[in-house]
C-alpha cells in the first residue's frame, strides 16, 4: 500500500480509552489548522466501532466549533443516544485542550431492500487525460508564503483530477458548479466501514471554494472555514476506483457559503450526497503571499 494512504488509515485507527472514550492523532497537512475531514472521519469511526458491525452508517451531521490544533490529539466521547430495531444513533464530542472542538450525529442502519432512484451523473470529461491538482498547482508555488506552499506540496492520499482547471492567480466569474475526479492514490481494504469514513474524510475537500466562483474569488482573499457539514450514503462504493465529486453553491451570504456535492461512481451510480456552509470572510488584502485564516 502507498504510504500516503496507510498513513491515513492508522490516522483513523482510533485509540480505545475507556468504553465510550477514543484518542486520535492530529496531522499537519499545511493547513492554519486541524483539517476538517481528518476531524470527520475520526469521529465516525468512534462512533461505529460503538454500533453492532450489522448497522451501517446512512448520515452523519457536524458542527466544526473551534480550530483544531495539529500539535495535539483530540479526544472523542460517544453518546449512545439510540439502539432500535433498525436504527442506531450515536453522538460524538470531540474534546482538544479541554474544550469540545466539534460534535457529530451519525445514524446507522440494518441493510433493508427498497425503492431506489437516484441523481443522473453530469456528462464530462473522463479522468485519464486531466492533469492532477499537483500539476496545476506546480506554477504557483513560487508566488506562495511558505505555509500556502506547504499546503499545497503536502503529498495527498487521495488523485484529484478537476473536469474545470482552477486559475487562483487569475480567478474569473463563473457559474458556482465544478466536477471533480477523486481516487485513492492505491486501492484500500473492501471494509465498508473503512470506506466510509475514507470518503467522510475527503468529502471536505474543494466542496466550499464552489461558493466563491460566482464572486471571482479564491480562498486566498478570504477567511475560508467549515461551519457544518451533512454527509449522506445512498450505495455501496471503493474509494480506490475513480468517482466523481459534482459541486454546486446554491446561496452565498451574510459571509457564509452553503454548497452542496454529489458523489457518483465511474459507471455513474448516485452512492453519496454532501451538504456544507462554511464562513467566507473577505479579507481586506487579497493576496496569495499569506494563508487563509478562520474562523
Amino acid at each position: 500500500m502507498d504510504q500516503r494512504l496507510h498513513d491515513l488509515i492508522q490516522l483513523l485507527d482510533l485509540e480505545r480509552l475507556e468504553v465510550d472514550l477514543f484518542r486520535g492523532e492530529s496531522r499537519d497537512i499545511g493547513s492554519p489548522q486541524v483539517f476538517g475531514g481528518q476531524v470527520l472521519g475520526q469521529a465516525l469511526v468512534a462512533a461505529t466501532r460503538t454500533v453492532d458491525p450489522e448497522r451501517e452508517v446512512h448520515s452523519l451531521h457536524a458542527y466544526f466549533l473551534r480550530r483544531g490544533d495539529f500539535t495535539a490529539p483530540i479526544v472523542y466521547q460517544v453518546d449512545r443516544s439510540h439502539d432500535g430495531g433498525s436504527f442506531s444513533n450515536r453522538r460524538v464530542v470531540a474534546i482538544q485542550h479541554g474544550k469540545q472542538i466539534f460534535h457529530l450525529s451519525s445514524s446507522f442502519q440494518v441493510p433493508e431492500p427498497g425503492d431506489e432512484h437516484g441523481m443522473t451523473m453530469p456528462k464530462v470529461a473522463p479522468p485519464e487525460g486531466l492533469k492532477d491538482l499537483e500539476e496545476l498547482y506546480a506554477p504557483l508555488f513560487d508566488q506562495l508564503s511558505p505555509r500556502l506552499r506547504a499546503f499545497f506540496e503536502h503529498r495527498r492520499p487521495f488523485e484529484f483530477r478537476p473536469v474545470e482547471a482552477p486559475n487562483y492567480l487569475e480567478p474569473s466569474v463563473s457559474e458556482p458548479r465544478r466536477h471533480v475526479w477523486i481516487r485513492a492514490v492505491t486501492r484500500p481494504p473492501l471494509d465498508k466501514a473503512l470506506q466510509r469514513a475514507l470518503l467522510a474524510y475527503v468529502s471536505d475537500y474543494h466542496l466550499l471554494e464552489t461558493a466563491l466562483l460566482p464572486h471571482g474569488g479564491t480562498f486566498f482573499g478570504h477567511q475560508m472555514a467549515s461551519i457544518d457539514h451533512a454527509l449522506w450514503f445512498h450505495g455501496h462504493f471503493d474509494v480506490g476506483d475513480w468517482f466523481l465529486y459534482a459541486f454546486n453553491s446554491p446561496n452565498a451570504s451574510g459571509a457564509r457559503g452553503l454548497a452542496s456535492g454529489a458523489v457518483f461512481t465511474a459507471d455513474g451510480r448516485h452512492v453519496a450526497s454532501v451538504a456544507q456552509e462554511g464562513l467566507m470572510r473577505p479579507n481586506k488584502v487579497h493576496s496569495p503571499t499569506s494563508a487563509p485564516g478562520s474562523a
